[in-house]
């Protein structure tokens, strides 16, 4: 650039003209997520959103948002991007169908240094895939360029969701009693939780590569950590039909240690049975590379446990087939028991 000439935004690194084109390339994608009750086009300032509360006495709107973490580092290594969007929705989704909300609208929000069309459409395909599977639209979302701000080829991506459901069947776990019982729902693997030990530990201290195959994961270790977060919505909202989940815990950063008595009323402890489920390989992977104790594993990842449901011994069987016939496997885990301590906690035998 000469001294003569003026600079101009693209010049400082942001090229509108590419985030317009950006726009229109994913439209079509984004429109195919849209629910009836959406009354507004790609493009505008803000999403519409006109929700149906007829079949509602009280209807509560249920909020949340989560982004993906440290598990873009490995996106990045490998270039591959198509997946990573739908852990944003699941992160966000998932929370909300355990207070037994029905998802309704998903925004994201992504932003990087410089926008690379087929990178953002990659990513915006896996936000697409993950409101297909939770059967919510994508109302709209922000791409933000931001030169100098991120490293060449990084990006951060982050949701936010909004669902909806009936007050007197809201999932508080205050229902929950000793006798119940704590039935496990699988995980896909570490789903989006953990990765700066998950990293630290196997790409760092163990020195794995991600093109490396591991003959006990059955696949390359990146594919393996890329694995997205497995949607539960379909399979909560169907047994939500017939059942009462007194209630649902989603585990997430702080393992089951820590999200398991979220939902315990005071007076009540969680015990569960280590046995009772065959935890997947990946974890025994992280945890004999990292020399990891037992309870740092169970405080920090899922276990190969994505979803816990506490609910009556006499719903147990109906609620297993159920599920069976959904395809989804799900194992009894533990139970709840009293005790005197003050504060809910879980105990693993």
């Amino acid at each position: 650039m000469t001294k003569s000439e003026g600079f101009d935004y693209k010049s400082a690194g942001v090229d509108i003209e590419a985030g317009e084109k950006i726009v229109a390339d994913i439209k079509e994608m984004v429109l195919k997520t849209h629910r009836r009750e959406v009354l507004t086009g790609i493009g505008g300032f803000a999403g519409l959103f006109q929700p149906d509360v007829s079949r509602y006495r009280e209807p509560v709107l249920v909020a949340a948002t989560d982004g993906v973490g440290t598990k873009l580092k490995i996106a990045f290594a490998m270039g591959k991007h198509d997946t990573v969007g739908i852990d944003a929705v699941a992160m966000c989704v998932n929370d909300l169908v355990v207070q037994g909300a029905e998802p309704l609208f998903f925004l994201d929000y992504l932003a990087t240094g410089r926008l690379d069309n087929q990178v953002v459409k990659d990513i915006i395909g896996g936000v697409v895939e993950g409101c297909r599977q939770a059967g919510c639209a994508l109302l709209g979302g922000e791409t933000a360029e931001m030169p100098g701000f991120y490293p060449q080829g990084e990006y951060d991506l982050a949701g936010f969701s909004v669902g909806i459901v009936e007050k007197s069947r809201i999932i508080s776990g205050e229902k929950v009693q000793p006798g119940d019982t704590l039935l496990g729902l699988a995980s896909s693997g570490l789903h989006s939780n953990g990765f700066s030990l998950v990293r630290k530990v196997l790409l760092e201290h163990a020195g794995l590569r991600l093109e490396d195959h591991v003959p006990e994961l059955g696949c390359a270790l990146g594919e393996e950590l890329l694995r997205p977060t497995r949607i539960y919505v379909p399979y909560l909202l169907s047994l939500l039909e017939t059942f009462e989940l007194k209630g649902i815990a989603h585990i997430t950063g702080g393992g089951i240690t820590n999200n398991l008595p979220r939902i315990l009323p005071r007076g009540t402890r969680a015990v569960m049975a280590k046995k009772s489920w065959e935890i997947s390989p990946i974890f025994g992977l992280v945890q004999r590379a990292g020399r990891i104790a037992e309870e740092e594993m169970f405080r920090t990842f899922n276990m190969g446990i994505g979803l816990i449901l506490v609910v009556s011994e006499g719903d147990l069987q109906a609620i297993q087939e159920q599920l069976r016939e959904l395809k989804m496997e799900a194992l009894e885990v533990g139970r709840v028991e009293s005790t005197d301590d003050h504060s809910p906690h879980v105990a693993f035998q």
